[in-house]
């Protein structure tokens, strides 16, 4: 992680960091490249272990990051102005939502633990727990709807 100011995540608005910066807040956890079930008539949103057919289920890092928009047009590009349209859906941990609602990141976030395989080792990853939406019928994610809080 070269080329981030020091602890910039406490003193930088997301709006104002660098490329590098924003990147880095990234935790690695794969929860938004999971697919979801919204329900229109409550705005309830379920999250599934059905995960982006790009999604590396070990790593949990996208398989082609650079081109995974014309593989996966539906891929949102997350920045500060569509965040605020979208950080609904997005897991109580990402680093992104937490620091639009001031927060602080968590203690096992990579820019705070200075390891980064600290998301997979605390636990807060998708890593290993996930199946690609290439194998499954999308008439059957809700067999696979997450229980517990993301």
């Amino acid at each position: 992680m070269t080329n981030l100011r020091p602890k910039f995540w406490e003193t930088v608005p997301l709006s104002k960091m660098t490329t590098p910066e924003w990147e880095a807040l990234c935790d690695g956890c794969g929860k938004c490249c999971l697919n979801k079930i919204e329900y229109e008539d409550t705005g309830e949103v379920e999250y599934t272990r059905v995960a982006c057919r790009l999604l590396d289920n070990e790593t949990c890092q996208c398989s082609n990051y650079s081109r995974r928009f014309e593989f996966v047009p539906e891929c949102i590009r997350l920045n500060p102005k569509t965040l605020k349209k979208i950080s609904y859906w997005l897991p109580a941990t990402c680093a992104y939502k937490l620091l639009q609602n001031g927060k602080p990141l968590p203690d096992w976030h990579p820019l705070r633990s200075g390891a980064p395989d600290s998301t997979h080792t605390s636990g807060h990853s998708m890593r290993g727990q996930t199946v690609s939406e290439a194998a499954i019928d999308e008439d059957d994610w809700d067999d696979y709807i997450i229980q517990e809080e993301l």
